[in-house]
């Protein structure tokens, strides 16, 4: 049976709701969804900021569980306003290889659980 490895948060970080943020079982790496926390908190109302927070968190994320942003194989992404998915596709697409793209699923929903994110990200990658 493969190992489960599951990568938290670090303790001298802020308090974070029970959950790991990501967990890899064998090659395949399941990460949580990611929102935009900045060291500075969340840049209120801004989207693309919000944007470059959550890649960068979720850059990190697979590298700290063996994957890549080309090894992506599904992305969940959910939005709070449906006026934002024209600019997401277009930093989406910035932050993905062009010939690396994964599935993914674009969800506008009616908030997410801080009330400043105007996005959060999930994916499930390959580990190599």
């Amino acid at each position: 049976m493969p190992e489960i490895s599951r990568f938290m948060p670090p303790e001298t970080g802020r308090a974070w709701p029970p959950f790991a943020l990501s967990v890899r079982h064998g090659a395949t790496l399941y990460v949580s969804g990611i929102g935009p926390m900045g060291p500075d908190g969340v840049p209120k109302g801004d989207f693309a900021a919000q944007f470059a927070i959550v890649i960068g968190h979720l850059k990190r994320a697979l590298e700290e569980g063996g994957s890549n942003m080309r090894s992506v194989l599904k992305a969940n992404v959910l939005l709070t306003r449906a006026g934002d998915v024209a600019e997401m596709n277009r930093l989406y697409a910035a932050a993905f290889p062009a010939d690396a793209l994964p599935a993914r699923t674009t969800c506008v929903v009616a908030a997410l659980p801080v009330p400043d994110f105007l996005l959060e990200i999930e994916c499930i990658a390959a580990v190599y």
